[in-house]
């Protein structure tokens, strides 16, 4: 598979490390293109492969869409879609090419169909990265869900076993949580879960037994970051 990237640059005023608006200046998709310094005619090879099963896609059609950035501008009827192998928010632009956003963390939201994101910290492995998340709750305690898919490389065919295609495989979602402007969390186990929490430890701890609250499913959480955010 390949793909012709255009990379983008988000122009941002001073604005940007201002004091942020309570508004959002609405832009359409053509200032969009039009505010954006693109660069084309460069191939990057993220697959080779012709036929390749399954999708890295969140969705795979482009979604009409808006891009809210820091400075608080609003660019609206973008289409959009959420590359999950790359972490990357892409849209097609006027002419039918694919580009990806290559500034994301100057975007303060993206929202298409049924889904909102936002680019934010998180933890793994001891350590801070930035990626995608998508928003399943937001308040004192916000609960996000970071999909998650596999690429399986083609296998050569052996005795007594056929080749196999390249296939991305798709994963469970991995559920997060984030206290304020601090990293997110994953939710991991009901014993690190309850250790999240920077307050009220006891009463969650109570709360997840008597409810037997299952860290992998997100009706579940949502009820418990509910209640935490009552409290």
């Amino acid at each position: 598979m390949q793909k012709f990237v255009i990379f983008l640059v988000l122009v941002l005023s001073s604005a940007l490390f201002a004091k942020a608006q309570v508004d959002y200046t609405l832009r359409n998709a053509y200032e969009f293109y039009r505010s954006n310094r693109v660069a084309t005619g460069e191939y990057r090879n993220v697959l080779t492969e012709k036929d390749i099963q399954g999708s890295p896609y969140l969705n795979d059609e482009f979604i009409k869409g808006s891009i809210y950035t820091l400075s608080k501008t609003q660019y609206a009827d973008i289409p959009l879609r959420y590359n999950i192998y790359n972490d990357e928010i892409e849209f097609e632009t006027e002419d039918k090419k694919v580009a990806a956003l290559d500034a994301p963390e100057v975007v303060e939201k993206v929202t298409f169909g049924n889904y909102t994101m936002e680019y934010i910290p998180f933890e793994v492995a001891k350590k801070v990265k930035k990626g995608f998340f998508e928003i399943l709750l937001k308040g004192k305690a916000s609960l996000y869900a970071r999909p998650d898919v596999e690429f399986h490389q083609a296998k050569a065919p052996q005795p007594y076993k056929d080749a196999e295609p390249a296939k991305f495989i798709r994963k469970a979602d991995n559920y997060y949580l984030r206290f304020g402007m601090e990293p997110a969390v994953s939710c991991g186990n009901k014993k690190e879960l309850v250790e999240s929490f920077p307050e009220h430890k006891n009463e969650m701890e109570a709360f997840i037994k008597k409810n037997k609250i299952n860290v992998k499913k997100e009706d579940e959480l949502k009820k418990l970051v509910e209640y935490y955010n009552s409290l």
